[in-house]
């Protein structure tokens, strides 16, 4: 655990950045860190950079004050890197690695830590939940609690999910005393769906397939598909979810084309698969239950590549 504010005391620029495709974990996380040090250090010049996002987040204070990572060469004496390693900062990496001090504050499993400053729990449900670790709770208004509380809701599953402590409860407890409506933002950001996206979640789960003696059941999407339907990948969340839903299911597998003969692979799982050893395999990252990747060739490729990967651990376990 660390206390940011001790650690910006002696910067004048601060950056904070997240990872490519940015989730709402990623969203609420960087942004409550930036409201933060706004409301608390202001005489310091601070910026998030973040790549485009979903609409549904706008609710949040702030939001467009959000810059795009594009040529960034902004020199910064401290940047953050939140919910992810380096790595997956896409175009904000080179202003991390050129900062004078570099922290890392994240919650997956695969990531040893990139900054000089480091605070990676991965028993922690959410980046957002770190993040309120850092901060002095006296010095947390609505604003900030409305997006921590966002960051911890979507990556919980709205508190169903394993990675939930009693913890994480409590602090949940806490953000709601702020008076914000979080029964509307919950409604808004999570379950609310406009009708394209519900048109293609239901064309996926009808052409889903079942695999592996119908433990494991995958998606997808092609380019023309999405063409079609005017999509884009902000329009994705919770298609894996739901797969994941199937009765009978260990693994579930949502993917989409986002150029010819390459996808970006979403993996969900019940425990029994490690999603995050199968998507570090192919040079992705995640979490035992919820992890990603790319992967380059036809949908049957993936999958048969997926499918050697998950056999495995399936033979390890038995």
């Amino acid at each position: 655990m660390i206390d940011i504010l001790k650690e910006v005391e002696s910067a004048v620029s601060i950056g904070i950045g997240g990872h490519i495709r940015p989730d709402g974990d990623c969203i609420g996380a960087c942004m409550a860190m930036y409201l933060y040090l706004i409301k608390n250090c202001p005489e310091k010049k601070v910026y998030v950079y973040l790549d485009d996002f979903s609409p549904v987040f706008n609710c949040l204070d702030s939001i467009d004050r959000i810059k795009r990572p594009d040529g960034l060469k902004h020199a910064h004496d401290i940047f953050m890197c939140i919910d992810c390693n380096a790595e997956r900062l896409g175009d904000s990496f080179p202003a991390f690695e050129g900062a004078k001090k570099r922290i890392n504050i994240d919650h997956h499993i695969t990531n040893s830590g990139d900054g000089d400053i480091n605070y990676i729990d991965p028993s922690a449900s959410s980046a957002s939940e770190l993040v309120f670790d850092c901060m002095d709770e006296e010095k947390i208004d609505e604003s900030i609690a409305k997006a921590i509380y966002l960051g911890i809701v979507h990556d919980t599953g709205v508190f169903q999910y394993s990675n939930v402590s009693p913890k994480t409860l409590r602090i949940a407890a806490k953000l709601i005393e702020y008076g914000f409506d979080f029964p509307k933002l919950i409604e808004e950001t999570f379950y609310q769906k406009t009708y394209v996206q519900n048109q293609i979640m239901g064309r996926t789960l009808l052409e889903s397939v079942l695999f592996l003696e119908k433990r494991c059941i995958v998606g997808h999407l092609d380019q023309k598909t999405m063409h079609f339907y005017g999509v884009n990948n902000k329009d994705m969340d919770g298609i894996v979810n739901q797969l994941r839903y199937t009765k009978g299911v260990d693994c579930a597998v949502f993917m989409y084309e986002t150029e010819p003969l390459k996808y970006k692979v979403s993996l969900r799982s019940n425990g029994v698969i490690d999603c995050s050893v199968i998507a570090t395999y192919f040079g992705g990252g995640g979490h035992v239950r919820a992890a990603g990747c790319v992967l380059e060739g036809t949908f049957h490729d993936a999958v048969n590549n997926l499918s050697k990967q998950i056999e495995k651990q399936y033979k390890e376990n038995d």
